[in-house]
């Protein structure tokens, strides 16, 4: 798996930048009618593709910030579908 991410790192990285100026956006958008759930799950997913291409790259940087945005999602998805309040 971690040879394919690598043979299409940047197209992952543009798909995962995209993914989190979309799920943003909707928020900025809609503002509190927003469709929350489906935004962190986006957000989280994401995240989770940056992180990975972060810690193939050996980038530190991202690899905290990203891994930092999956820990906020996964907080967003259990506060937006009342599991946590």
């Amino acid at each position: 798996m971690n040879r394919y991410i690598l043979q299409h790192i940047a197209v992952i990285e543009m798909t995962g930048v995209l993914m989190r100026i979309f799920s943003f956006s909707l928020v900025s958008w809609f503002g509190p009618a927003s469709p929350f759930f489906f935004v962190w799950t986006l957000n989280t997913i994401d995240a989770v593709m940056l992180s990975w291409c972060a810690v193939l790259k050996q980038d530190r940087a991202y690899t905290v910030l990203n891994g930092f945005w999956v820990l906020v999602g996964v907080v967003g998805m259990l506060r937006a579908g009342n599991l946590i309040h």
